[in-house]
């Protein structure tokens, strides 16, 4: 099949300034779904319709996200646009992921959204061999879109990669096509490799909500025009969203416990060794600190050593009224979709207040 191109509804309008191409305004707004149960998710997914969201993605923590999505787009396919934000790809097969994905396309608009996770997860949680991430993910997309090609466009299943072979599809086995085989694959990654090759491959790059608008500006985005011109890929190619830790609330004292607790999240993803890019080019420290009181199942004190200043980095901090125009101006001209994470408990008035906000 190829690499295919976004359409419309996933890349922003663009503008030219001082050379380089960025986004003139958002595109989508997106809810992530904390997790939950089936019947959890279908509550929120109609939710997040009645309430004018774009999109609605789910992870992949405590919950199958296939499995959720089915449900899901089955309750809200009027207006919203579903995806895994992300779902982890070497734990399934090609085949398998490939099945998944284009059910839920015959059923809905939808988006694979995938990641690696990392090594002591996929060895020790899935009991799955790991090696050469970047490497395997490039040959894993292209084994699924070597599938989808086949089951919309009939022929010969004969791909062989250098970590996938697959030679065999009977039309016993063969879902027939679909109205809309062009289904987005979106990447997720932190680190230079992952992020080029998104830039190469994907349709989407999902940014981790680890963040911060300097490593956004410095690396990811960087990172992504590479493997776009290592591709000669077009620079509208791949759109960018991310979900963005917030601390909000309706009044100050509602905002500063949200912000311990955004803390805690932040101490949790800055104590694993593969976020450390984003500790290291603002020359924070508390790395190892957190990594040894992680190991020591000293969870609650973590958040401890996450200061004011690194939340203000990391995380937007504002009052409901005032958490869309805040997002606006900090992320405005980078990026095609925007969520929330973990999307907070407000009302359907808030989160439209919020999502006004955002749209300006």
């Amino acid at each position: 099949m190829g690499v295919s191109s976004p359409s419309s509804h996933h890349t922003a309008s663009r503008r030219e300034a001082g050379g380089e191409t960025v986004r003139s305004s958002f595109v989508k707004v997106d809810f992530y779904a904390p997790p939950g149960g089936v019947r959890e998710t279908v509550r929120l997914a109609k939710s997040a319709m009645s309430v004018g969201f774009d999109g609605f993605f789910v992870s992949e923590t405590s919950h199958d996200p296939f499995v959720l999505l089915a449900a899901a787009s089955q309750a809200a396919t009027e207006s919203l646009e579903f995806g895994t934000a992300i779902a982890v790809a070497f734990p399934r097969s090609p085949m398998v992921m490939a099945m998944a994905s284009w059910d839920l396309a015959r059923e809905s608009k939808f988006m694979l959204g995938l990641g690696t996770q990392v090594s002591a997860h996929i060895r020790g949680r899935f009991s799955m061999e790991w090696g050469a991430p970047v490497e395997r993910l490039r040959d894993y997309v292209a084994a699924l879109r070597a599938i989808w090609n086949v089951w919309q466009s009939g022929g010969k299943l004969n791909y062989r990669g250098e970590f996938y072979r697959f030679t065999l599809m009977t039309p016993f086995f063969d879902p027939g096509p679909i109205a809309d085989p062009v289904i987005p694959v979106w990447l997720a990654g932190v680190g230079p490799r992952s992020t080029r090759l998104a830039g190469e491959i994907a349709d989407g790059f999902h940014v981790h909500p680890f963040h911060t608008l300097r490593y956004l500006d410095d690396v990811v985005m960087p990172g992504l025009a590479d493997g776009r011109r290592m591709a000669a890929r077009d620079p509208d190619a791949v759109a960018v969203g991310a979900s963005v830790l917030v601390a909000t609330g309706r009044t100050a004292e509602d905002v500063a416990e949200a912000a311990k607790k955004t803390k805690m999240q932040i101490a949790f993803y800055a104590s694993t060794p593969a976020y450390r890019r984003v500790l290291e080019l603002h020359g924070w420290d508390v790395g190892p600190a957190l990594s040894a009181m992680s190991r020591r199942g000293q969870w609650d004190a973590m958040g401890d050593l996450v200061s004011d200043a690194m939340l203000d980095e990391v995380a937007v901090v504002a009052p409901v009224p005032e958490l869309g125009c805040r997002l606006r101006e900090r992320y405005g001209g980078r990026l095609d979709r925007i969520g929330v994470y973990p999307s907070a408990s407000l009302t359907d008035a808030e989160w439209r207040l919020v999502i006004a906000g955002i749209r300006g």
